[in-house]
């Protein structure tokens, strides 16, 4: 199986079933791994192959082809001696890349020194995007940098009925506004004779406090 597009996720649970689910719909081949019988047979017909098996054991790892991938994600959710030992298979077995969730710092600092070569948080991640949702007119948050977001907002009044170039935005406010999705329409690149209109959302990039600075004007 193992080739450029096709993945290994070990840990079918929350996380990892929607991670797999996301990468066949992007038309992706999947091997999924799981120790529990019902999740792997919840599985069975939706990812390409499903397996039950424990991912600490080299032996039977090496029987599924785990050597072969150039991708692996461990999305072993709280068992961190497994989540843990798996990482550090992985890499021993040469997986060009190993993405693993962690629970916590400790436990992400640890599966970076057993071989991830990139760790997640997926949990704490949700939480402060959600978090930033709850203030102001922020409708969505990423948070592309420390300290540099992209935030999906409500259209200020301040500048409704304006183009984006007449209203200054980035000498003002500090932000770029990438694109405009008109009230019942869809997302179109912003330029600088976009004409802001009520009921607008705007995709703005900048750094994290002028970003929400902006969208609490709305």
């Amino acid at each position: 199986m193992a080739r450029e597009q096709q993945f290994l996720v070990v840990g079918l649970g929350r996380f990892g079933g929607a991670l797999a689910q996301t990468l066949i719909e992007l038309g992706h081949e999947v091997l999924g791994v799981d120790l529990d019988t019902k999740t792997v047979q919840d599985h069975a017909d939706e990812l390409t192959h499903v397996v039950e098996c424990d991912s600490t054991d080299r032996e039977a790892m090496l029987q599924l082809g785990a050597a072969d991938f150039r991708t692996a994600v461990v999305a072993i959710g709280t068992d961190m001696e497994a989540s843990i030992l798996t990482t550090s298979l992985l890499a021993d077995l040469g997986v060009e890349r190993v993405v693993a969730k962690a629970i916590t710092q400790p436990h992400g600092r640890i599966l970076e020194r057993v071989g991830a070569h990139r760790v997640v948080f997926p949990e704490r991640d949700m939480g402060v995007r959600v978090g930033h949702t709850l203030t102001g007119g922020t409708i969505d948050y990423i948070q592309l940098d420390p300290g540099f977001a992209l935030v999906e907002v409500e259209a200020p009044r301040e500048i409704v009925g304006k183009t984006l170039a007449g209203a200054e935005v980035r000498r003002r406010y500090g932000i770029t506004v990438v694109c405009v999705k008109p009230a019942g329409g869809t997302f179109t690149y912003a330029t600088p004779d976009t004409v802001v209109q009520e009921g607008d959302v705007l995709v703005v990039a900048g750094e994290t406090a002028r970003a929400e600075s902006f969208s609490s004007l709305t």
